[in-house]
This record gives structure tokens, sequence and C-alpha cells, in this order.
């Protein structure tokens, strides 16, 4: 009997900015809560190809799981919960003094 398949979000780095963003519907957003969950694994890879030929905005494209939570997409991996907060302490490859 095959696994089933775990819901996932498309997540990547904006290009410029280098922020966390997720995919959504019509585009990218920094925002988890309005990433679009994906929950058929022919359309998570269909949609991760697409999202791969972005490369004029996006790099480090990959598929993240998640819970559906209340209808809001959780990270189910501390990477995930780590790179949903925002911004780490890089800008543009060089660590920030704190």
């Amino acid at each position: 009997m095959p696994k089933p398949f775990t819901p996932k979000v498309i997540t990547a780095n904006a290009l410029l900015e280098g922020d966390v963003v997720y995919q959504t519907a019509t585009g990218w957003t920094r925002k988890l809560s309005e990433a679009e969950v994906l929950t058929d694994e022919a359309d998570a890879d269909l949609r991760l190809i697409d999202a791969l030929s972005q490369q004029d905005l996006v790099v480090g494209v990959y598929l993240a799981d998640v819970a559906p939570d209340a209808g809001v997409p959780r990270p189910t991996h501390f990477r995930e919960e780590f790179r949903a907060t925002g911004p780490s302490n890089y800008a543009h490859g060089k660590q920030e003094t704190v």
C-alpha cells in the first residue's frame, strides 16, 4: 500500500533580497500563511518544475512538508520553522555582527 502524500508548500529564497518566499497560486509571498498547500503528489511535482524554471526570481527551490492547521500551513520540521520566522542574520551573504 502506498504511503499517503504529506501536504507540501514550495519554498525558495528570493533572488535579490535573499528572503524566504513561498509559492502561491499567483506568485510568491514572504508569508507562509499565504502559501498554497499542495496535497497531490503529481501536482506538487509539476508545480516544483515550474518554480525551478523561475531562476530570475528565486533560488534554492524545494518542497517542504507542512501540516494544515485550521487551513493555515504549519511547518513540520525545525528547519522550516526557523525559515518561516523571517530573514536570518545574513545580509547578501555576509553575516552581520551583533
